[in-house]
This record gives structure tokens, sequence and C-alpha cells, in this order.
């Protein structure tokens, strides 16, 4: 997964004045942004997304620009065919299992159909253990089922990366512990290249293949994971 980020981006408000300044770049397939909280984790995978834009830099994928200022490229995030799974997992609470991974496979804002067929679909609702769940809606599943239902509608779509945010933050110490080795089997045999952000060392344990350490809007330094263990001790 050739990434190459290099961004800069101010945000001002009547408490505080941040400056992102991030710049980093990595081949691995499995990238961690480590740091505490507020430390411009979000903002930086915002900005890869295209959710935020910079005010300078660039974001370079694949060889694929997706942010240039100086070339004025900013692609849209549809275009950019990442997947983001969000840390409140974002689910559609009036739509069933089924209907909210099928999002994934539409451009529209139209609701799917409640018992929509598709082979893609019928794939991951297998895959992550869903098809019996598959008519509920998410007020009646589990925080694990919600997070493989989010996560489902985020893959289904075959993205060239898989943004995570914090995806373990709101489980509670078994399930997050389960759900880490279900999504890092799951990513290391589907091959598919992940960044994602965290405050929890254990997280970089499971998917840290190359850390980026993030502090008060800047890279404090770039280490693969045996290196990330000779600085932490």
């Amino acid at each position: 997964m050739p990434l190459s980020v290099d961004i800069r981006k101010t945000l001002t408000s009547a408490e505080r004045r941040f400056t992102l300044n991030v710049s980093f770049t990595t081949t691995s397939q499995r990238v961690v942004l480590f740091g505490p909280s507020g430390a411009g984790k979000s903002l930086t995978l915002q900005a890869i997304a295209g959710l935020l834009r910079p005010d300078d830099g660039a974001i370079v994928l694949n060889g694929d620009t997706l942010f240039d200022s100086a070339r004025g490229i900013d692609a849209t995030p549809q275009t950019r065919k990442l997947a983001y799974l969000f840390q409140d997992y974002a689910l559609f609470p009036h739509l069933n299992v089924r209907q909210n991974i099928a999002f994934g496979l539409h451009g529209g804002w139209l609701n799917p159909r409640r018992r929509i067929a598709h082979a893609e679909l019928d794939y991951w609702l297998d895959a992550l253990d869903l098809r019996g769940v598959a008519g509920n809606h998410p007020a009646q599943l589990s925080g694990g089922q919600k997070q493989r239902v989010a996560l489902a509608r985020a893959l289904v779509a075959k993205p060239r990366l898989l943004l995570l945010d914090e995806p373990f933050s709101a489980l509670d110490g078994p399930l997050r512990e389960r759900m880490r080795r279900e999504l890092s089997d799951l990513q290391a045999r589907l091959d598919i290249p992940t960044l994602l952000i965290t405050h929890d060392p254990d997280d970089v344990a499971s998917f840290g293949d190359q850390v980026v350490q993030i502090y008060d809007g800047g890279v404090r330094e770039q280490l693969p994971f045996p290196g990330y263990l000779r600085s932490a001790i």
C-alpha cells in the first residue's frame, strides 16, 4: 500500500487554535496512527478520506493523487474509493442489517429494499457471520454485531484502503479482545490495506506493521512494530 501524506491544516475556535502538520509515507499493509486523544489522528484520517480539506500539501495512494493543493486536485470521497469505519459505526437505525450493508453497493441515497439480493452482499453476510441477523435492525444487535455490520458495509464496495477510527474503543474488555482478533484475522485473510488510528497499545500490537506516532498535530516518529516496542520500553 504505497501511501504518502504530507498535509497542513489550521482549525480555530473560540477556545483553541490547532495546527495539523503531518507527513509520513508507508508501503505496509497495516499502519497505525498512534497517539493521545486530540493529537490530530482523526483529522488526518478525515483528510485522507476526503472529508476534510487540508490548507496545503498532498496525499497520494498507489501513485494516484487524491489531493494536491499546488495542482488544484481534490478528489471527492466517492472517487477516492476508500472505506471509512466510523467510531460509532454510523448505522442507519431504520434499516435492517441487509439494507445497511447494501448501502455500500449504491451511490445514491435511496433505501435498499428490505430483502435485496446481491452476491457480494450475501458473501459478507456469511463471511462476518451475520446471516442469522440479516433482518434485524441496529437496536437489536450487540456491540460486536454492529461493528461487523459496519465493517461489511465498508468492505462490500471493494475499497482500495480501509480506514478505521478507534474501532474498539466503544467495546468492553472481553469483546474488544475478540473483535480485535477477528478483525486482524479477516484483514490478514483478505489482504486489505488498512490504516487504523488508536490510543491503545494493544491495537498497535495487533495491527501495527508500521506505527506513526502523532502528538500535538505532528508526527513524532515512524517505526516498524518492533521499533515501537523498543521505544515504549
